[in-house]
């Protein structure tokens, strides 16, 4: 084996010498700038039936599709021990995980499950006894399914108590360990994903060709955001007053932000360029920042757009101590004038008079690697919404081989290009890989992974195995300065233990 990962080394150097000329190492980022990796509870947890948790919304999405499902997954709520032992040998600062709601509370209100409740502050005692710091998100698609069942979920205003109060029972039991909450994760494509499109968690719309029961794809996605942004603030608000002075920390909210780039020199695709970061940025931003949503949307989408009060505006304006930002690619924008559909019935895409294109070749089930998408994001959110404090909490790429060399790559770049960002001003101060390991992913479920360490589905004990990337990431927060030297990876088996 010895032999063999010196190999690896001559290999790399000789494949990646000249490539590029950034060399950066972790010593190169300010004090304090947190690196780490993450998952998410229906996606690393497994356990689905066990100890008291019932259905949430992906659950249900799941079984009803037939489309694969999180039953048992990476068997996290087993394995969290072995796990956190990959995580020191990568010598990880920070995990981010997100608590699943329906096992701390199954009904959504209520009482709370002891043996959920168990389990968080085992991972989280585990977490900081090994010096890394937890990442907690709060919501990550999976509502309980009994609120989903009872009034509808987010598109009921109902969900805003409920939150606040699920937030509360987080943030008493936990809060003591945990300086960092992120309330909703990717709040703009969970919405547009569940609620236009249909595809994801919960999978409503009313769009033709779509295999949704229920929804509205004209009014659920903008009722759905609107009240995400009031149930950040409200547990923002309970956290500033209760929790914050005792316990010191900083709550967040999380976006899915894309590069958007023209697709032509033309005028039209230059003001559809900005119309589409106004619809994925400003949405969200907007309230966030200023208080209120941007021009453009309030006069394309009218009366289907919701008001804030001006008690509300005030709320959600200040209410977010960082932004969370999940970054993947680029993507091209035409400009274009959607016909509403089949129904008559305008939805997010013909609102935005937009198409939107991934850029990338996509055949081969891995992005590209553009760093400058990611410093245009930064740059954009600095220059647009007075640079806020912001942690990049998801950056990878998917891959269906083991050895995976361009993800290597490609997480260099990127965080090449968030060091570049920082140099310019962004007042970035976080960055986490996704994922730590192979998750049941979103979309393409167990057919490819993001993970620095791969899994074995077919195996009972899901056994782990450190890819070329955890080595490599492993080394860099270490010190060593990036692979793309003439010096290349050094690797050590003996850093690294495979876990099964």
């Amino acid at each position: 084996m010895e032999q063999f990962f010196a190999l690896f080394t001559i290999f790399l150097s000789f494949a990646f010498s000249g490539r590029c000329s950034d060399v950066f190492s972790r010593s190169d980022f300010p004090e304090g700038f947190l690196f780490g990796a993450g998952t998410s509870a229906y996606q690393w947890e497994g356990a689905a039936a066990e100890d008291g948790r019932k259905p949430s919304v992906w659950d249900t999405l799941c079984y009803s599709r037939n489309i694969g499902n999180g039953d048992v997954t990476c068997d996290g709520y087993h394995k969290y021990k072995e796990d956190v032992k990959l995580m020191v040998d990568t010598n990880l600062d920070a995990f981010r995980f997100s608590i699943s709601w329906s096992r701390l509370i199954p009904n959504g209100r209520g009482s709370v499950n002891q043996k959920g409740l168990q389990f968080y502050k085992n991972l989280i005692r585990e977490l900081i006894t090994h010096g890394i710091e937890p990442h907690v998100t709060l919501y990550h698609y999976d509502h309980p399914q009994y609120l989903e069942d009872e009034y509808g979920g987010w598109v009921n205003n109902m969900m805003i108590k409920d939150f606040t109060a699920y937030a509360d029972v987080c943030f008493r039991e936990f809060g003591n360990n945990v300086k960092f909450w992120t309330t909703i994760n990717e709040a703009n494509v969970f919405t547009i994903g569940g609620y236009n499109d249909g595809d994801t968690p919960p999978g409503r719309c009313s769009l033709p060709g779509k295999n949704c029961l229920l929804g509205n794809s004209s009014t659920e996605t903008y009722i759905v955001g609107h009240n995400l942004l009031l149930a950040h603030a409200s547990a923002s608000r309970l956290y500033k007053q209760k929790y914050k002075y005792k316990q010191g920390g900083s709550i967040g909210f999380g976006l899915y932000l894309m590069g958007f780039t023209p697709s032509t020199s033309s005028k039209d695709d230059a003001i559809a360029t900005q119309r589409a970061k106004d619809f994925y940025f400003g949405w969200f931003l907007g309230p966030l920042i200023f208080g209120d949503y941007p021009d453009t949307m309030k006069r394309t989408i009218g009366s289907r757009l919701p008001v804030f009060s001006e008690e509300e505006s005030e709320q959600v304006k200040g209410s977010s101590d960082f932004i969370g930002i999940n970054h993947y690619f680029v993507a091209s924008v035409t400009n274009i004038k959607f016909k509403p559909s089949i129904s008559g019935n305008p939805d997010f895409y013909s609102d935005m008079g937009a198409y939107v294109t991934y850029l990338g070749n996509f055949s081969v089930i891995e992005y590209p690697v553009a760093p400058w998408t990611m410093e245009a994001v930064l740059e954009y959110i600095n220059q647009s919404y007075d640079n806020p404090p912001v942690y990049i909490l998801e950056n990878g790429t998917p891959m269906t081989q083991h050895k995976d060399t361009h993800r290597v790559e490609y997480l260099h770049a990127y965080i090449g290009g968030v060091l570049k960002s920082i140099r310019n001003g962004s007042d970035t101060r976080g960055y986490f890989v996704w994922s730590f390991m192979d998750l049941f992913e979103l979309i393409g479920r167990y057919d490819y992974g993001y993970g620095l360490y791969s899994v074995n589905f077919s195996d009972p004990h899901r056994k782990r195995s450190p890819r070329l990337s955890a080595h490599w990431y492993s080394d860099f927060l270490k010190g060593k300065t990036s692979f793309l030297d003439s010096k290349g990876i050094k690797e050590s088996q003996s850093n690294f233990s495979s876990s099964s």
